[in-house]
């Protein structure tokens, strides 16, 4: 059921909304210098990502007419529906780059992996906080998680899509540690992913997925071919030394040297025209951001509240730890974007309606006590 809290404007969250204007303000006028000089064909791209930018918040007002706990009964049906998502994409997505990830909708691409994401995390979310187990949870305990994230990830994996179905992985660990799991579970997790990693490599992983992780190690060994992103954006960012070259001055970005440059390459576009202090400035914004967030678990009225907000922390923190580290050369590039920042409408509309779940906890934490006080 739908409904306005009176006392909205009260209880809106206008911290988070600030650090989101003030990251989203920032991420355009890179996107701007990074499609610049404007193409005289199409629509550019810092415009496409402010329409999208609009729906997000539309989208956001809608999540904030209602209580965040109906999540629980909406759960499994949207668990669903992006699965079938998933599955239209393997056997009829649109492909692009030797990969199958995109439905096209006509005025806007849908990559329902991005999707599946906030999917998981509502998810586990819902499971955790509805079992709770004393000494930690066991494998039994973990069997039902384990099957909800492996489905999509397996999906998501065929695409092939590893940066993203990594994500989920991640995901699910964060949020299992997080809600404490017994020390022989620690032991087997531990024997079952070093197993695991050591499969994927010689059966899993393909050439091109390997060499990247080869070109980690020495990008200067190939650096006309699967070196080359890695080494332009490692020139990028030190070129920017304390105080950058200016807006709009970026040499490697404009010259078309720093490939995907609107993209997974967004910072470095930002690190060589603003330097290392802006960098910093931006980046203690961006996570000042994320702090909030999990001031906003500390401060949720119930189990639920809490594990869905720390799980839409952890959705936009490790993206934004592994696009950072794959820009300055210290993890291989897997087509992880900087959430806000890097250019992409199912990634930024993911986002947005996860930062609309956060307020909407944060809104609603006085409820119970009000509710007792009556």
């Amino acid at each position: 059921m739908i409904r306005v809290d009176r006392r909205f404007l009260h209880n809106f969250d206008w911290v988070l909304l600030l650090f989101l204007g003030a990251v989203s303000g920032m991420a355009l006028l890179n996107l701007y210098s990074a499609s610049y000089p404007p193409v005289s064909w199409g629509m550019p791209p810092y415009i496409k990502q402010c329409y999208l930018f609009l729906m997000g918040l539309a989208a956001i007002l809608v999540i904030l007419t209602f209580d965040y706990e109906e999540l629980h009964s909406w759960n499994y049906p949207f668990y669903i529906f992006i699965v079938i998502l998933l599955l239209i994409v393997l056997f009829a997505g649109n492909s692009a780059g030797g990969a199958q990830r995109w439905i096209n909708l006509g005025f806007f691409k849908l990559q329902p992996s991005e999707l599946a994401k906030l999917m998981l995390v509502i998810t586990l979310a819902s499971y955790y906080s509805r079992k709770e187990v004393d000494g930690g949870y066991g494998l039994k305990d973990l069997v039902t998680p384990v099957a909800l994230t492996g489905l999509p990830f397996v999906l998501i994996l065929k695409q092939p899509d590893l940066g993203t179905a990594l994500m989920l992985l991640i995901i699910f660990i964060s949020m299992t540690v997080f809600a404490r799991i017994s020390w022989q579970t620690y032991l087997v997790g531990i024997i079952l992913g070093g197993g695991a990693t050591v499969l994927a490599w010689f059966y899993v992983l393909k050439p091109y997925q390997k060499r990247r992780i080869e070109t980690l190690l020495d990008p200067g060994k190939d650096p006309m071919g699967q070196g080359y992103q890695i080494l332009q954006s490692k020139i990028a960012v030190g070129s920017g030394g304390n105080f950058g070259k200016g807006y709009l001055e970026g040499t490697q970005g404009h010259l078309h040297f720093l490939p995907e440059r609107h993209t997974d390459f967004a910072f470095s576009v930002w690190g060589e025209e603003w330097g290392f202090f802006g960098s910093l400035f931006f980046l203690g914004v961006y996570f000042c951001m994320l702090f909030w967030g999990l001031y906003i678990a500390m401060s949720a009225r119930d189990r639920f509240g809490v594990f869905l907000s720390f799980g839409v922390v952890v959705l936009i923190f490790w993206q934004a730890v592994i696009n950072l580290l794959m820009v300055l050369g210290l993890l291989p590039v897997v087509g992880i974007p900087l959430p806000l920042v890097s250019y992409g409408g199912s990634s930024l509309l993911t986002t947005l309606l996860a930062l609309g779940i956060l307020m909407n906890v944060r809104m609603r934490r006085f409820q119970i006590g009000q509710k007792k006080e009556k």
